[in-house]
């Protein structure tokens, strides 16, 4: 089999912080990169263009619909779709290559290990973290529910686990999580909310514990320690934040 070209896909917006960091782990192995910015503000345009990529400025209307929009940008139809604050660890680099050689499944998975304010979480609900990435893009599209996209392959397709972590520089900072908590809760219940679900104060009450509980016990995050704690606390508080806007959305206040 014919080795394939591979579109690496990436969207930003005022990444300066992580985008070379991505570029730099995607070089060898992309024979395109294409980075789709919604108008960042900081340097993330400058430091693009000190790579060979292919630059596009598009509104940002959702992550889900600028993924979409990145792929048709594209100019092969296998993509590797990464987000700024990732990079290819050496083996899952070279489990992409492989895959390149002989690209013998419509997409691939990846495990994804994240670090969290500076300590690589490998338990909990943060780890495996399994991510379909790597695809043939006429078999699937970007689905879900905005802010949190899956890339859907068409039924009956064939999928392959590849060897390596993709790995997640998350938050630096306990303060830039829960930024970004309230972010993206204002936007999933929103989403959630025009998608015909509702919450209710049982809701609210249970559904936050049982989380926690999954996470930290169940899911073994005790095992990461401190931070294993606050993640499982954070998961918990977006879970709470979500039903609560969620059921304000439901009464028509403002959150």
């Amino acid at each position: 089999m014919k080795q394939v070209k591979l579109s690496v896909v990436i969207i930003t917006y005022n990444e300066e912080q992580n985008i070379a960091r991505c570029l730099d782990s995607v070089t060898e192995i992309a024979d395109e990169i294409v980075v789709v910015d919604s108008f960042s503000t900081d340097k993330t345009e400058e430091i693009c263009r000190q790579y060979k990529v292919k630059f596009i400025k598009n509104p940002f209307e959702g992550h889900i619909e600028q993924k979409n929009f990145a792929i048709t940008q594209a100019s092969y139809p296998h993509i590797l779709s990464l987000d700024a604050d990732e990079a290819l660890s050496k083996t899952l680099k070279k489990s992409i290559q492989s895959a390149k050689e002989h690209f013998d499944a419509d997409g691939f998975t990846m495990n994804r290990l994240s670090s969290y304010c500076g300590k690589w979480i490998r338990h909990g609900r943060w780890y495996p973290d399994r991510k379909l990435r790597l695809w043939d893009s006429r078999k699937g599209t970007w689905q879900g529910q905005n802010p949190h996209d899956t890339f859907k392959l068409v039924n009956g397709s064939k999928t392959k686990q590849l060897k390596g972590d993709l790995l997640h520089y998350t938050f630096h900072t306990i303060s830039q999580h829960t930024l970004q908590i309230h972010k993206f809760t204002d936007l999933s219940a929103k989403a959630a909310y025009e998608n015909g679900k509702r919450s209710n104060l049982l809701k609210i009450m249970v559904k936050p514990a049982f989380k926690f509980f999954a996470d930290y016990i169940i899911k073994g995050g005790f095992l990461d320690g401190y931070y294993g704690f606050i993640i499982a606390i954070f998961g918990s508080y977006y879970k709470f934040m979500h039903l609560v806007k969620l059921k304000n959305w439901g009464d028509r206040k403002v959150v």
